[in-house]
């Protein structure tokens, strides 16, 4: 599968060049397809040494969205492109050392209030005066010796592993209810801080930072663990009362998000101005068809940000529908993957730490997805492995590796199981 990956891969980087202007082989054919073929190498036989017993579909499917993503953001943007490729080698280094030093995931839930102070300061951290840096209107970058990253990226990840391991002791806790409104069993209300808090940080996200992606991404992260750890329906309700509350009041209050919601709901009045850039992405949906025009053969470039929040659109021109279809159906067999990974593992800690994970880069691809295709109002996060952007990129792999090392701790304990039982069978 990973050698399919690279031949997919290699393929559509020909055939990008081959529909450009010059029409003939890049110059570069060579060197990339070895470039890429010792990354997607490199990392496989760290699964093979490092995971044997990992589940075979994750990194496959992966490297497959990492390269379509690399040929888009090629043909759009050629200095991106050599930025993207260095940050892949980074994120395929960090997938490495993650499969290396975190032996047993295990290990990471001794260090929960670690985690959790580590993810709030790096959600915190672009609101610094000095290093804060403001990009199209959010407040979501820092920079640091030239260079400029997103540490949102990495705080989803600490804070996973921390909802995790706190959901594990307090879920007997919070499941048990004790108070009823009407026919409908309730939570103690000093249990509900926990929900509130969670609610409060996203709100302070979105109104200091400006982003309404992230504050979502981390309020539904945490009321979706919440339910998986805790099976009490009544936890979706509320959350969705704490979110709709919120998103009232941050329409309300704050310009620019009643500028997305007006975007959404009908950008054509607007056209030339603020709606500009989701108009242009409708225009490539609807050039591109069922089998799209071709790659190189589309004008996405038309698009601003294109090669970051708006590459779906690219996809969806030059690819048609099948193609947008195909990128939707790797991103479905990445979460249907990783909830079976959760379903089977043993311990709870790893159960809740692989949902958790699974259910980032599902909610997040859905928020870019939709936003993209106006099902839902635009937001800034990035379609995980395929967008440009280095803070993705590696925290998205750090997140695979995390995944695959979960799965191969449960194929082991399935395997010493299994033979435990043959030996008693044999005696």
């Amino acid at each position: 599968m990973i050698v399919l990956a690279l031949v997919l891969t290699a393929a559509g980087y020909v055939l990008a060049s081959l529909g450009g202007r010059s029409s003939s082989l890049p110059a570069n054919l060579v060197p990339f397809l070895l470039i890429i073929g010792g990354l997607l190498g490199g990392a496989h036989i760290a699964v093979r040494r490092l995971a044997p017993q990992a589940d075979a579909l994750l990194l496959p499917v992966a490297a497959l969205l990492n390269g379509l993503g690399y040929v888009f953001i090629a043909r759009l943007d050629k200095n991106l492109a050599g930025l993207q490729a260095l940050w892949t080698a980074l994120g395929v280094g960090a997938f490495i050392a993650t499969l290396l030093f975190v032996r047993r995931t295990r290990d990471l839930e001794r260090f929960r209030y670690t985690f959790a102070l580590l993810g709030i300061g790096l959600l915190l951290l672009p609101l610094m005066p000095v290093i804060g840096r403001n990009i199209n209107g959010a407040r979501l970058w820092v920079r640091v010796a030239g260079i400029t990253f997103q540490p949102g990226e990495m705080a989803k990840i600490t804070l996973c592993i921390f909802f995790a391991s706190y959901l594990v002791e307090k879920r007997e806790l919070l499941s048990v209810f004790t108070r009823h409104v009407g026919p409908l069993s309730v939570p103690e209300v000093r249990h509900l801080g926990p929900l509130v808090l969670a609610w409060g940080v996203s709100l302070v996200i979105m109104i200091a930072e400006r982003e309404i992606g992230s504050s979502a991404l981390f309020f539904a992260l945490f009321v979706s663990m919440l339910w998986l750890a805790t099976d009490r329906n009544v936890y979706l309700g509320l959350g969705g009362l704490l979110f709709a509350a919120g998103s009232i009041f941050s329409y309300k209050s704050f310009a620019h998000v009643q500028e997305r919601v007006h975007i959404w709901h009908n950008p054509w009045p607007v056209f030339s101005g603020s709606g500009y850039q989701i108009v242009q992405a409708l225009f490539a949906f609807a050039a591109g068809g069922l089998f799209g025009v071709g790659l190189s053969r589309g004008n996405p470039g038309r698009i601003p940000a294109v090669a970051t929040d708006f590459i779906f659109a690219a996809v969806g021109e030059e690819l048609g529908l099948f193609g947008a279809a195909a990128i939707i159906l790797a991103f479905l067999l990445i979460v249907g993957t990783g909830m079976r990974i959760a379903m089977r593992a043993e311990a709870p800690f790893d159960k809740m730490l692989a949902a958790g994970l699974t259910t980032i880069i599902g909610i997040q691809s859905f928020i870019i997805i939709g936003g993209v295709s106006r099902l839902v109002p635009l937001t800034g996060v990035t379609l995980p492995f395929v967008s440009y952007g280095g803070s993705s990129l590696i925290s998205n792999y750090v997140l695979l590796a995390l995944l695959l090392r979960i799965s191969d701790e449960e194929a082991g304990h399935r395997q010493t199981a299994r033979l435990a039982d043959e030996g008693l069978r044999a005696a």
